[in-house]
């Protein structure tokens, strides 16, 4: 079977291992799960962190196989972005995998929150989450090999399509990345690059212990027919494959990754 033109030359028989991986948000909960995954299959990681040099040394240090780095920037920096991009690029050679994992979730239901707090959960949320992965992005295509196997995967949320009303700014951000994936999935194609997005719903991390230790734990984990909620590994598995050499078809994918907690067409 003759393959079509566009495809016949992408060498599909390069390994997945040696890759280059930038991480963002790496230091802790799923990011650190993905830099696992990866590194016990021979990749190397850059762990990017905002603030906590220990943990994200602590990742590193965790990993398997060796030239692993660690790096920082404030995603709501573009220039501080794309200094860490070039230093990670002129570190490992090149990026062959992006994974936008990083973000931040604020408490600022419209009906009881002060106007400024209101206007900094939104500034901060979209910061962060849309337009700090969209900068990542920019930066790290500039040193992403054009071969068929470099992969950009977004992490989104179920909150991008059931909502979040303590979080608007949460679920809008989460909306945006999807059609910010899907967007440049399209953009991308002809040069041979997936893009994809994993959208979860709780996961056992640090940042969801608060609410999955107290009262409203049994509920949360209810709300999936399997109750219980996501493991960081489960998540880690599922970015693995979608940034493999084999999911280029996937490209411009939601994956729904919530236990049947949210179904939708």
């Amino acid at each position: 079977m003759i393959a079509p033109d566009g495809f016949r030359n992408i060498p599909y028989n390069i390994p997945m291992t040696n890759r280059t991986v930038l991480i963002t948000g790496g230091s802790r909960g799923i990011g650190a799960s993905i830099a696992r995954e990866f590194a016990a299959a021979g990749d190397r990681i850059a762990i990017h962190y905002v603030s906590s040099s220990q943990d994200a040394q602590a990742v590193a240090d965790s990993l398997a196989g060796g030239g692993h780095i660690t790096v920082s920037a404030d995603l709501r920096d573009p220039n501080a972005i794309r200094v860490m991009v070039d230093g990670v690029a002129q570190e490992f050679g090149k990026i062959d995998v992006l994974i936008n994992n990083a973000g931040v979730f604020f408490d600022h239901p419209i009906e009881t929150s002060t106007y400024e707090d209101w206007q900094k959960a939104w500034t901060d949320t979209l910061g962060v989450n849309l337009i700090g992965a969209a900068n990542v992005t920019w930066c790290a295509l500039q040193h992403m090999p054009k071969h068929g196997t470099s992969r950009i995967v977004n992490i989104g949320s179920r909150g991008a399509f059931r909502g979040e009303p303590i979080s608007p700014a949460y679920g809008a951000s989460k909306a945006a990345i999807v059609a910010f994936g899907q967007s440049i999935a399209k953009a991308l194609a002809p040069m041979h690059i997936g893009v994809t997005t994993l959208a979860p719903g709780f996961v056992d991390t640090e940042m969801a212990a608060r609410l999955l230790d107290g009262p409203e734990g049994e509920g949360i984990r209810a709300q999936s027919p399997f109750n219980r909620v996501a493991l960081p590994e489960e998540l880690a598995k599922a970015v693995y494959f979608l940034a493999s050499p084999d999911s280029e078809w996937a490209s411009g994918a939601v994956l729904d990754f919530n236990g049947a907690s949210y179904l939708r067409m």
